[in-house]
């Protein structure tokens, strides 16, 4: 048996143990079914929920939801199309989203899926300072599909805003003004 404060109160009867449990207006908790003698320990049981509800919901708060962003195209798709779209999949990346990127194929365009591949591996080295590939280009029915991960940095991001608390610079060419 474990008391309140963690200290080891030794093996006693079931029937003494509650008693001191109800003495101390405190439950009996068994923490240790399976050991022998099973442990049991003296705490206020609705006061541990709580606290346990607290921690869950911290945990739940503190836990950082990554999203899956998706980007289809087409094998044939125009060099402008091809910049927005990259460009879009930059932002989701840089936002820390993870990307799946759909080449969709149809009719004739299956006979080639090699260019949907070319497609996919070019993407993949113009996203290379800022993405990794989590799964390769792989054949899913008519959709040739990958996966982007954003990289993990080192330090803040480029064009990062200045720490707070710095003084502001100065206005260019100008002179404090003094009142007399």
């Amino acid at each position: 048996m474990v008391g309140a404060a963690g200290e080891q109160l030794g093996v006693m009867d079931t029937q003494a143990a509650l008693r001191m449990a109800s003495s101390q207006d405190l439950d009996m908790v068994e923490v240790a079914p399976m050991a022998r003698p099973p442990v049991v320990k003296l705490m206020d049981y609705s006061k541990f929920k709580y606290e346990q509800a607290i921690k869950a919901k911290e945990a739940r708060r503190k836990q950082n939801l990554v999203a899956l962003k998706e980007m289809k195209m087409r094998p044939k798709i125009d060099p402008h199309d091809y910049a927005t779209k990259k460009g879009h999949v930059e932002r989701f990346l840089k936002q820390g989203h993870k990307v799946k990127v759909t080449i969709m194929f149809r009719g004739r365009e299956m006979a080639h899926t090699e260019l949907g591949r070319r497609l996919l591996e070019r993407l993949a080295t113009d996203l290379v300072e800022i993405a990794q590939v989590d799964s390769p280009a792989r054949q899913d029915g008519r959709n040739m599909i990958t996966v982007f991960s954003p990289r993990k940095t080192q330090g803040p991001p480029k064009g990062a805003p200045p720490v707070a608390g710095r003084a502001a610079p100065p206005a260019a060419g100008r002179a404090p003004v003094s009142t007399p």
